[in-house]
């Protein structure tokens, strides 16, 4: 936080600059560091950060802005819980393209974190670092611990520092004699100190043990330990080193004869045990050119560095100054030591080799020395000057080509390549000594050759592919370049897309590769694809098919561009230009001004997106608008530029007046007809009362069910009807109506009172039946649209338990009988009002005790899609398995209730006579 709030991004955030205080710990190494808005955020090429702690973005050369210290610190916490960096396992050793490529592409390990810590430490461990969580937001889940730390320390520790402070104000108050050059030291001098860190945790230990405390009474070194020079030398021995070093110089061939040139001739003087040179490449990497004393392995894996801050070699040329490591555990703290264990060297020295002229340094050359003991005066003095000795034949800049004695070759190309339009260049291929392909080396280009970062022809030569563009290894190209120099089969890629940051903005192209092999090397061209005539042609008919257009503002330089349908947009003549901020809300309707205001000043002001309806006034009416727009930010988060579109809604806002028309008329229809569905409700209980338990009629027992329909908001026309006639008979009517709503209910009524009328004054069934046919035919107020209706209607004589029975177009009666179901015989009887020459017959049948007999609507059989002869046999089975269960005092309730989900109403009446029923006899003496 501390960091934060002085505005400044640490880049280089590790376990070696992180000290473990008495009071609290400290973060160091502020070398590499970087103001929030200090513009060197923005370059791209270029590796910043210590290998297995740098972040996605710096691996790949992008922004190293805030969120890149975030992921550092989850690094650092992987490390201080399990002792490995998160992208490595433990003991685990991997080259630095490697190691880059696993920060960028695959998930860490964070096997050993804690549970409270896992989730944290996932989300700060993000590839993208807009998914990161802020500082702030870090400190406030972990919590404020820094006023624990006194109590969390380990005891060891704290004792370690006061020794440590104590050692250290002793050595400073020591007289320091002056250094004389080339005199021999009786011991060396005394170091210069800095803050003294806290010793790193070995690896082996596990994470939260204490740290080691050295034994009462044994002494601590407050530097490095002070120890004669192996080798003793007159200054005359030492000034005759040069010359036999000259010497030798100028019969050495390449760098590991210079390497050993230089261990044979200093190693004694010097007492150095290895030696390795390292030269700049034209990529800013470093090239092993020459070791000795070191075995093959060690010099195969430390062969190509990556520029990436922790190298001493890097530190050593980019600061045309020499290092002088000697203290082991402070400069791990500070640098990637190179040794198997790093500590092999425990004395170490990085000279830069001078340029040409005043060019900058070109190589490197390393010193190391097996034992503990600093460079004296005299040893440092000769040293320079060998480095001097040296610039002759390491200073000169590289020569692409010259490596694999085939610079003339890749100087043929270069002169076909010259005379090319486009982009082209030729890769040489890189091998390990197993032979596989480990990277490219471009050794020649075509003039007009550009990458994403914008270098050009000869700029582009004596780069290596995954050291400046990491990002391509494992993809279909790589693969693609292996395919191709292995079997010579040109490789023609699909375009894809690869992503660049300019001036700090991420910019999208779309490139398309080809690849063919020339003898043991590849020549590869590409295109990169921008908007074409068609894809112009597109997004023009786009814009207009969809009434919207493309606006650009620069808020740097304050410049609008309008794409030409905006203008239709806005119904604005384009000679006038396109519009401005200060010119919109002249056109704005005033109750939309505030609102679209306020979104605008977050859109400039916080770079929040925008999507917001406003509306204008043209010279042809009112248009309703639609702005759609977001911020690009610069590394600090200030918008720099907005593009978006506008979008006329117009015809879109007509359509949704007239739908919110319909739907209101909908509305009302739909109230209209509920209030139908009511009055017709009520209309019909009142005509057609439901009785809620069996009826007793010329000692019949007689059960009524009625159910409407479930679906639709109409009523329907079943009806009922059950009295006793004057004479003592019974009258049974069952019709169905045609149709729903008012007119059924009103058919339904005038059927049924007239039906009872015509029976109670005696008229013959068959004639009642004819009546209401002419009645149906004669008094519908549109002939086109007469009611029908079908019936069944009996007449139940007590006496003689006969049944007399009529049907106009019904359904046949059930009867049950003895424990079988039967229909009845029909007879002749058509649909009423459907014809006027229309004749009905009448069928009688004598009932006995125990009978059954239902007369039903089509509402109770029928099913959509199935044959009604299926729906009356469901029926008789269903009826004859109620009676067996006892249930026939409710039979028509129970056969209804069966119906689940019934699309029409049913009407079931079932008439019973009782097993106790009077003989016809009996019957017949009436008082």
């Amino acid at each position: 936080m501390a960091v934060r709030a002085a505005g400044v991004v640490h880049r280089d955030i590790k376990p070696a600059n992180v000290l473990l205080g008495r009071g609290r710990p400290f973060l160091i190494g502020f070398g590499i560091a970087r103001a929030v808005r200090d513009p060197r955020h923005t370059q791209t090429g270029t590796v910043i950060g210590t290998p297995g702690y740098l972040a996605p973005e710096q691996a790949t050369g992008a922004v190293a802005a805030a969120p890149a210290d975030v992921f550092s610190l989850a690094a650092v916490l992987v490390y201080a819980a399990t002792g490995r960096s998160p992208f490595l396992a433990r003991g685990e050793q991997l080259e630095l393209p490697g190691l880059l490529y696993r920060i960028v592409h695959e998930e860490p390990l964070l096997d050993g974190v804690p549970h409270e810590l896992l989730a944290l430490v996932g989300e700060c461990l993000a590839k993208d670092p807009d998914r990161r969580p802020t500082a702030e937001e870090v400190l406030a889940r972990v919590g404020a611990a820094g006023e624990e730390w006194s109590g969390a320390v380990s005891p060891d520790l704290v004792a370690d520092v006061a020794d440590r402070e104590a050692a250290l104000r002793g050595t400073l108050a020591e007289p320091r004699p002056p250094a004389r050059p080339f005199a021999p030291a009786a011991a060396p001098p005394q170091p210069s100190f800095g803050p003294v860190p806290v010793a790193p945790m070995p690896p082996s230990t596990a994470p939260g043990t204490p740290l080691p405390h050295p034994p009462a009474g044994s002494p601590r070194r407050a530097g490095p330990p002070r120890r004669p020079v192996r080798g003793r030398h007159g200054d005359a021995a030492l000034r005759s080193l040069p010359g036999r070093l000259a010497e030798g110089l100028a019969a050495a061939h390449d760098g590991d004869g210079i390497a050993e040139l230089l261990r044979t001739v200093l190693g004694g003087p010097a007492d150095l045990d290895a030696v390795m040179i390292y030269s700049l490449t034209a990529a800013g990497s470093l090239e092993l050119t020459g070791s000795a004393g070191i075995d093959e392995a060690l010099a195969e894996r430390w062969r190509r560095v990556p520029p990436l801050t922790g190298i001493a070699a890097h530190e050593a040329i980019a600061g045309r100054r020499a290092l002088w490591l000697e203290d082991p555990a402070q400069d791990a703290r500070r640098y990637l030591l190179i040794g198997d264990p790093p500590d092999r060297w425990p004395a170490r020295a990085w000279l830069p080799v001078p340029g040409d002229g005043d060019g900058p340094p070109r190589a490197a050359i390393g010193f190391l020395r097996a034992h503990p003991f600093p460079f004296a005066a005299d040893t440092r003095a000769l040293l320079r000057r060998a480095a001097r000795l040296c610039a002759g034949p390491l200073g000169a800049p590289e020569r692409p080509g010259d490596a694999d004695g085939a610079g003339a070759e890749a100087t043929s190309v270069q002169r076909i390549l010259e005379a090319l339009a486009g982009s082209a260049i030729l890769l040489t291929p890189l091998r390990s000594p197993t032979g596989e392909v480990e990277d490219y080396r471009i050794d020649a280009a075509a003039p007009e050759s550009v990458d994403v970062a914008g270098r050009r022809g000869k700029e582009l030569v004596g780069r290596r592919v995954l050291e400046t563009y990491p990002t391509v290894a494992g993809t279909a190209l790589w693969d693609g370049y292996l395919d191709t120099l292995t079997t010579g089969t040109a490789y023609e890629g699909e375009p894809f897309t690869y992503e660049e940051v300019v001036a700090g903005l991420p910019r999208r192209s779309v490139y398309s590769v080809r690849a063919s092999r020339l003898a043991d090397r590849l020549v590869v061209s590409w295109i990169r694809h921008d908007t074409g005539e068609r894809e112009a042609r597109r997004l023009a008919d786009m814009q207009r098919l969809g009434s919207l257009g493309w606006v650009g503002w620069d808020l740097v330089t304050d410049t609008v561009t309008w794409s030409d349908q905006v203008y239709a947009v806005f119904d604005r003549d384009p000679r006038e230009g396109p519009m401005t901020w200060e010119e919109l809300p002249r056109h704005l309707l005033p109750e939309d001004l505030p609102v679209l205001g306020e979104a605008i000043r977050r859109l400039l002001g916080e770079g929040e997106p925008v999507d917001q309806p406003f509306r204008i006034a043209t010279a042809h009416g009112v248009r309703h608008l639609r702005i759609v727009a977001e911020a690009l930010t610069d590394a600090d988060g200030t918008p720099v530029e907005v593009h978006g579109f506008f979008q006329d809604l117009t015809a879109q806002h007509d359509v949704e007046l007239a739908l919110r028309e319909s739907e209101r008329a909908v509305l009302l229809q739909r109230g209209m007809l509920q209030a139908e569905r009511a009055l017709a409700a009520r209309l019909q209980d009142t005509l057609l009362p439901i009785p809620e338990q069996s009826l007793e009629l010329a000692g019949l027992c007689v059960d009524v069910a009625y159910v409407p329909s479930d679906s639709g908001i109409n009523v329907g026309g079943d009806w009922y009807s059950a009295i006793e006639l004057p004479d003592g008979s019974a009258l049974f009517v069952v019709g169905d109506v045609a149709g729903h709503g008012l007119a059924a209910v009103g058919t339904m009524a005038q059927l049924r009172f007239t039906t009872k009328g015509m029976a109670i004054t005696g008229s013959a069934l068959p004639d009642v039946l004819r009546r209401l046919n002419t009645l149906l035919l004669h008094t519908a107020s549109d002939p086109s649209a007469t009611a029908t209706a079908t019936m069944v209607m009996a007449r139940y004589q007590p006496w003689d338990r006969r049944l007399v029975w009529v049907r106009a177009g019904h359904l046949p009666p059930l009867l049950v009988r003895g424990g079988r179901a039967a229909f009845l015989e029909q007879p002749r009887g058509s649909l009423l009002g459907a014809s006027s020459e229309a004749s009905y017959g009448r069928a009688v049948i004598d009932l006995l005790p125990g009978d059954h007999l239902l007369l039903y609507t089509d509402g109770l059989v029928e099913e959509p899609g199935e044959d009604i002869g299926t729906g009356l046999d469901r029926l008789a089975a269903a009826t004859v398995r109620l009676l067996r269960e006892g249930r026939g005092e409710s039979l028509a309730r129970m056969l209804a209730a069966l119906c689940t989900g019934n699309r029409d109403d049913i009407c079931a009446l079932d008439i019973h006579v009782p097993e106790d029923a009077p003989d016809a006899d009996t019957a017949r003496r009436r008082p």
